[in-house]
């Protein structure tokens, strides 16, 4: 097995990435601006002792934890995560910086495989000027159209990632993944989402979901794909980037009834969404990598429920 550090280790994503690689036995370098207490960790948690605090918008703190660190490959998910959640200048130098000098820190070390997170955001969806897709669903080859600063800095990143693979060709094996709205394993059973609506929320209020066009991935299964990615990394092209999510819209309804109410410029494009397809593609992870979802908000709220709670649901 590898070790594998992940910068953004205590965010919503992070947690379930590192909880599944340390299940899938690898040794795991956390990195975060700062670390919770020791009080504050699960049993699993503290059984990890490499954990580092470090401000990696320093260069020089980049560097220091990710050459001390030995790694065999680097996942970077630390970043500004919510968009217009600090001024838009702060959330485009953060975001931006991090993604530099955790990259520029890795190839220095001589760190072989570099994933980086991006964000479905930087197809531009929601844009005040108005959003109509060339297609539905999204893929990777549709032409990004970021209208945000979080989603500009998503971008970058993914540039940032082509500028490293042009600069040392294969010797460095590098990616990008865009993960879908991610639902954490505690929301399931009732937590707050990133948005501080609940997932039945979600699903009963249409209006909710139909922002982010429906979509959404468990972090679970945004580990799997990470570790599925640095499995077979040498055996795909390089500097590939990935739209990682589930299997199926959250929705109780087709999207192609949805999507003309809440995206009435979406309404043609959306014709094709049969059934539970979502409006995000993951024909590429499928194709090249062989990697399946294996969580879908009907089968995960069910699990959470109370026995009372199923037969009522019955």
């Amino acid at each position: 097995m590898s070790r594998i550090l992940v910068t953004g280790s205590s965010g919503r994503l992070g947690r379930s990435v590192v909880d599944v690689l340390g299940v899938l036995g690898h040794e795991v370098i956390e990195v975060d601006l700062t670390m919770p207490a020791d009080s504050e960790l699960s049993a699993a948690q503290q059984i990890r002792a490499e954990r580092f605090a470090a401000d990696l918008t320093d260069p020089a703190a980049a560097s220091a934890v990710i050459g001390n660190a030995r790694a065999d490959a680097v996942i970077h998910l630390a970043a500004i995560a919510v968009p217009f959640s600090a001024p838009e200048q702060h959330i485009l130098r953060t975001n931006a910086a991090l993604a530099y000098n955790v990259m520029q820190a890795a190839v220095d070390a001589g760190v072989r495989k570099i994933v980086t997170a991006s964000s479905p955001t930087v197809f531009g969806y929601g844009s005040p000027a108005g959003w109509v897709p060339e297609r539905l669903p999204l893929d990777e080859d549709v032409e990004p159209r970021p209208w945000n600063a979080y989603a500009l800095s998503k971008l970058l990143a993914e540039r940032t990632m082509q500028m490293f693979a042009a600069q040392k060709g294969d010797d460095v094996r590098l990616a990008a993944f865009r993960p879908c709205y991610v639902i954490a394993p505690e929301e399931w059973a009732g937590a707050p989402t990133q948005q501080g609506h609940t997932v039945l929320e979600r699903l009963d209020d249409a209006a909710l979901s139909a922002p982010a066009l429906f979509n959404y991935v468990d972090a679970r299964d945004v580990a799997y794909f990470l570790d599925t990615l640095l499995e077979r990394i040498d055996e795909i092209p390089n500097a590939q980037t990935f739209i990682v999510g589930a299997a199926d819209a959250l929705a109780r309804r087709p999207l192609a009834e949805l999507m003309p109410q809440y995206w009435p410029a979406a309404a043609e494009a959306s014709g094709g969404l049969t059934g539970t397809a979502p409006a995000f593609s993951i024909e590429k992870a499928r194709r090249l990598l062989g990697w399946e979802p294996r969580h879908d908000w009907r089968t995960e709220l069910e699990l959470s429920m109370s026995p009372a709670e199923r037969r009522s649901a019955g």
